[in-house]
């Protein structure tokens, strides 16, 4: 009989559970923020936190642009606006009735703003792992958002992530150099509650897809007769829709 090869050890089974749990608790919050301000200390676990992602290179791109003055967060929602109002005229009919009635910001009422950046020149013109696939770094960034977010949730913090728009607005306010690349711009602050849904599923806008229609094998459209996997995946999703662990 075979010897199994070493392998690192896992989490025991309390410190996985803890985990699963908050990336399947983490929303993105649009109107549950209360006034009450974040604590440097709190602020400083969430940054560090973030700033601990993996990156490309090891090139670290991100930096973070704080907004807590009000004349600032006026600005961008200003911003959030004009742009929210052309994004409503994208949509048709009932659809853009339903876009309008969604909460999709909290700039004004987050105490804390936060625009996570991504330099693209930070480690020179030549990064390992970016020579063929020059979006690695912005990837890189995005991976800073989520630890973050992460970190926030299990300090009971809520954090909504505005995409709504013009970039450049958005350079001009925070004063962005060229070459610096606004990737994430996120409402940040303590909250009156979690949904136990995403907003846009509690509202009827889309609903999770199954996991199982999303798998391929071997290749893109590829069949397998693991039906033990799809049932492990069913079970597993099923698991997750009501807010366990899929352990």
């Amino acid at each position: 009989m075979q010897a199994s090869s070493p392998r690192a050890p896992a989490l025991d089974a309390t410190e996985r559970a803890i985990i699963y749990r908050n990336m399947l608790s983490r929303r993105d919050v649009r109107s549950q923020f209360v006034p009450d301000p974040v604590d440097d200390a709190l602020l400083a676990r969430i940054l560090t936190a973030a700033h601990f992602a993996p990156s490309v290179g090891f090139m670290q791109p991100w930096s973070f642009v704080l907004v807590r003055r009000d004349t600032i967060k006026q600005q961008v929602h200003d911003a959030f606006l004009t742009a929210n109002r052309e994004a409503a005229d994208m949509f048709e009919g009932a659809q853009r009735e339903a876009y309008k009635s969604l909460r999709l910001e909290g700039i004004l009422e987050a105490p804390v703003n936060l625009c996570i950046t991504c330099d693209r020149d930070r480690a020179g013109p030549v990064v390992l792992g970016r020579t063929h696939q020059k979006a690695m770094d912005l990837y890189s960034t995005v991976c800073a958002v989520q630890n973050l977010w992460l970190a926030a949730r299990a300090e009971g913090l809520g954090v909504g992530w505005v995409s709504i728009f013009h970039k450049a607005a958005i350079r001009d306010i925070l004063k962005l150099p060229e070459r610096i690349m606004p990737v994430a711009y996120l409402c940040i602050g303590h909250v009156s509650h979690f949904l136990d849904q995403p907003e846009l599923e509690k509202a009827g806008w889309r609903q999770r897809l199954p996991l199982e229609d999303l798998i391929h094998f071997d290749q893109w459209g590829g069949e397998d007769s693991d039906d033990a996997l799809r049932a492990e995946v069913r079970a597993a999703q099923a698991l997750a829709t009501n807010g366990c662990p899929p352990l």
